[in-house]
């Protein structure tokens, strides 16, 4: 019998945000706040009602306490594991109003050191869908072990496995990851790639959203879905094209759209929702994630989406 919960794992760091715009030697103040690929989804997913459970390696120290305490008071199950290496720090600022800039410090940081001992087979079990981000495997070697290990355990056990892209540069090469985020997706049943990413991954020049899901696909996943910001959202869904299109937002921040777009999906999926509700809830949290500041803080409850769509329908 299948878990109820959505499992996921990775780092979480803590992000310092310039408050204001320009070089940060004319910024006086920063926010600190957290971020991750994926406990950012995590907590939009439990904004959203869906149970979730993070794993990650804290520092013992004071980012590490923040981290732990943030996520478990959004309702997300914390499995903070400490480690004497420091948690990973995020410093953000914006160079103009549409530039973001983020310099990160986490080379061989608490998060970095995950590995496949951390990810209990009881956690893999009590979940329906893992969720694990190409950001992971890239952290160290014991991390990009986890995440296959994990992969392949909650294949065995019949859960869901989902995957979003998330190719960083500043943590590897596009030759260094494509061989490994293509094994990645061939073992997942459900992608989500931004379109430079599912270009990457299946070594396309076109920019035809249903022919790289269709791409993606090819590869073994029965899901996948293009992510394109303001040009909304294509999935190939068992073999037939979807399509979402954005909600015209005023943008605050760009940062962690992609992870709250993940979150509603993930959620509506857990729920048992259709392929289409699956979409549209995913670009309407993406739509609500961009006009407010934060990587998580502010992601939407239930309640709070519905009236952010109301709204938007009212001045439409």
């Amino acid at each position: 019998m299948g878990g109820d919960r959505l499992l996921t794992f990775g780092e979480t760091m803590g992000l310092f945000t310039a408050a204001g715009i320009g070089t940060l030697d004319l910024v006086g103040h920063f926010t600190l706040g957290i971020g991750g690929a994926e406990s950012n989804m995590a907590v939009g997913a439990a904004r959203l009602g869906a149970p979730v459970t993070w794993i990650g390696r804290v520092g013992r120290d004071a980012v590490g306490e923040l981290v732990a305490r943030r996520l478990g008071a959004e309702s997300v199950d914390v499995v903070a594991i400490p480690d004497p290496a420091f948690t990973g720090l995020m410093v953000r600022h914006a160079r103009t109003g549409q530039t973001v800039h983020v310099d990160y410090h986490r080379a061989g940081s608490a998060g970095s050191r995950l590995c496949s001992a951390d990810i209990p087979l009881q956690r893999i079990e009590d979940a329906a869908i893992l969720h694990v981000t190409g950001i992971t495997p890239a952290l160290s070697d014991s991390a990009r072990r986890a995440v296959f290990e994990a992969v392949d355990t909650a294949r065995s056990l019949g859960r869901v496995v989902s995957v979003d892209v998330n190719y960083r540069s500043k943590l590897w090469r596009a030759e260094q990851a494509l061989p490994v985020l293509r094994d990645l997706v061939g073992r997942c049943d459900l992608v989500f790639a931004g379109v430079a990413e599912a270009q990457l991954v299946t070594a396309s020049t076109t920019a035809d959203r249903v022919a790289l899901a269709r791409a993606l696909a090819a590869l073994g996943p029965a899901e996948s879905v293009i992510k394109d910001g303001a040009d909304g959202c294509t999935a190939v869904v068992d073999g037939e094209p979807l399509a979402e299109p954005a909600r015209p937002t005023a943008v605050i921040d760009p940062v962690g759209a992609g992870d709250a777009f993940v979150a509603g999906y993930l959620a509506e999926r857990l729920a048992g929702a259709a392929p289409r509700q699956r979409l549209a809830t995913a670009a309407a949290v993406g739509s609500y994630a961009v006009s407010v500041p934060g990587d998580c803080e502010l992601l939407p409850s239930r309640e709070e989406l519905a009236a952010f769509l109301a709204a938007q329908d009212v001045l439409r």
